[in-house]
């Protein structure tokens, strides 16, 4: 067969194993997995891995704030990073401001997608005011068109009430859509949170006492069990502790269809690194907090059994300074600081160093929780996995190079790096989006714009309680 573009040389490494192999590609998908003796482009990957494009599918750009904060991130800045870090494909959020249409959010956020995104992306519909007009049209018009997965908040002012919750999820079941959830208890949080304050401790380090585990487990069980009376497919985002962990894993054993994820922060850093002189421990600032060495080791656990089913970066990037952090004066209370941190780009070198370099479960699995399961949770079937059909979005590692982060030598717009110092085994070095080459030995060349946005198939999803189920048989009589 001849093919545009053959990979010669590399380590593929596909969902049944890691083959010695070329990739032989046609029109941007692959076309054949074996010797591609005629080809019109070569590419040599001897001494390389070759993994699928990473799905980054937890990703806030071009995003104002709960503070009313816009972040430091475009679409163009946001996925140039993303390309050098290897990913391929992105699911940000497209979220809806209070008395905003929907179809007015996700009408600005393409634009602007459309205009800048340098790699494919989809969107979730972060959900804040259920009250506007048109809301329940809208939202069925959007699952529709392939905007297939919602988020919603149950804290903070933009959360919405556990009826609000309900109303949705008995509103989306059945139309193919999966709810995402930031799952913490609000009235722990508010609570432990004036405490602190009426208290004087104030400083970054009592951001992470103001986010209780409790507040997560609580949060993280209702949900689930939400899912299981509706039947409506759920992904908990950013679990961090063990009992979170746990709930996911028994509410599994009942048959409850919910997903969770991980992020690289809660992998590799405890809440100590908040504890740092003056101001400085608000760079690592995020919601929900970094927690402890018993965490990660339960986390890790639930990574290698399936209970977490993939790695995200939860990129949520502010500067350091009057325009991010700081927008509240040079020494803000922590409540004060806008959480997040960038992570689009470090994500899939520190999941690479630990997971192949380490051992930490091998290459297929970090293919699994940082592409292949995404594209399967998300109704991505084209993305993911190198197999025959799919879109040819690949990444070429090379195994033994080392790198050490600096202070400011991301692509994103944050200005600074929460990964300064750490040493990472394995770099992405060359990347390929649907066949052609968008980063090249570490020379960006995606164009901004020339991302495709991804529209998504339906969600399955599960048989409702025996209340629900009785209503709906009712309701079809």
């Amino acid at each position: 067969m001849a093919v545009d573009l053959a990979i010669r040389g590399g380590q593929v490494v596909t969902p049944s194993g890691v083959v010695a192999a070329d990739i032989g590609i046609v029109q941007g998908r692959i076309a054949m997995i074996g010797p591609c003796a005629d080809a019109r482009q070569v590419i040599d990957a001897t001494g390389r891995m070759v993994m699928p494009g990473g799905i980054d599918p937890h990703a806030h750009v071009e995003q104002m704030s709960g503070m009313g904060l816009m972040n430091a991130d475009t679409f163009e800045t946001a996925t140039a990073a993303a390309a050098l870090g290897g990913t391929t494909t992105m699911i940000s959020f497209a979220a809806q401001a209070r008395g905003e249409r929907l179809r007015d959010t996700i009408a600005a956020y393409a634009a602007r997608a459309a205009r800048g995104a340098r790699i494919d992306h989809a969107f979730h519909l972060t959900l804040t005011d259920p009250l506007v007009p048109g809301f329940e049209g809208d939202l069925s018009t959007l699952i529709a068109a392939g905007h297939r997965s919602l988020k919603l908040f149950t804290t903070y002012a933009i959360g919405l009430t556990d009826r609000q919750i309900a109303d949705v999820m008995g509103q989306v079941a059945g139309q193919g859509a999966l709810v995402c959830v930031h799952a913490e208890n609000d009235g722990l949080l508010g609570w432990t949170k004036d405490a602190l304050l009426s208290a004087g401790l104030d400083r970054p380090l009592h951001h992470a006492v103001a986010h209780p585990r409790l507040a997560e487990l609580d949060a993280v069980e209702r949900m689930c069990r939400y899912a299981e009376f509706f039947g409506q497919p759920v992904m908990i985002f950013h679990v961090t502790t063990a009992e979170a962990a746990d709930a996911v894993r028994r509410a599994r054993a009942r048959g409850v269809p919910v997903t969770a994820e991980t992020c690289p922060h809660y992998l590799f850093q405890t809440a100590d690194i908040l504890d740092r002189p003056g101001i400085e421990g608000a760079r690592w600032i995020c919601s929900p907090p970094q927690r402890g060495p018993a965490d990660q080791a339960a986390l890790w656990a639930a990574l290698a059994e399936g209970v977490i089913d993939l790695i995200s970066s939860d990129h949520a990037p502010y500067r350091f300074d009057a325009t991010g952090k700081l927008a509240a004066g040079p020494m803000p209370p922590f409540p004060a600081i806008a959480n997040g941190m960038p992570g689009l780009q470090q994500r899939l070198p520190l999941m690479f160093d630990a997971m192949v370099s380490q051992g930490k479960g091998g290459p297929m699995a970090f293919a699994r929780a940082t592409a292949g399961r995404a594209a399967e949770v998300y109704g991505l079937p084209g993305k993911g996995a190198i197999e025959v059909g799919r879109d040819a979005d690949l990444v070429l590692w090379d195994p033994a190079r080392r790198v050490t982060y600096a202070a400011d030598d991301m692509a994103d717009g944050a200005g600074y790096n929460p990964w300064e110092g750490v040493t990472v085994t394995g770099w992405p070095e060359t990347v390929l989006l649907r066949g052609e080459v968008i980063v090249d030995h570490g020379v960006l060349k995606a164009v901004a714009g020339a991302g495709r946005w991804l529209g998504r198939g339906p969600v399955p999803s599960a048989a409702p309680a025996a209340e629900l189920a009785y209503l709906n048989e009712r309701r079809l009589r």
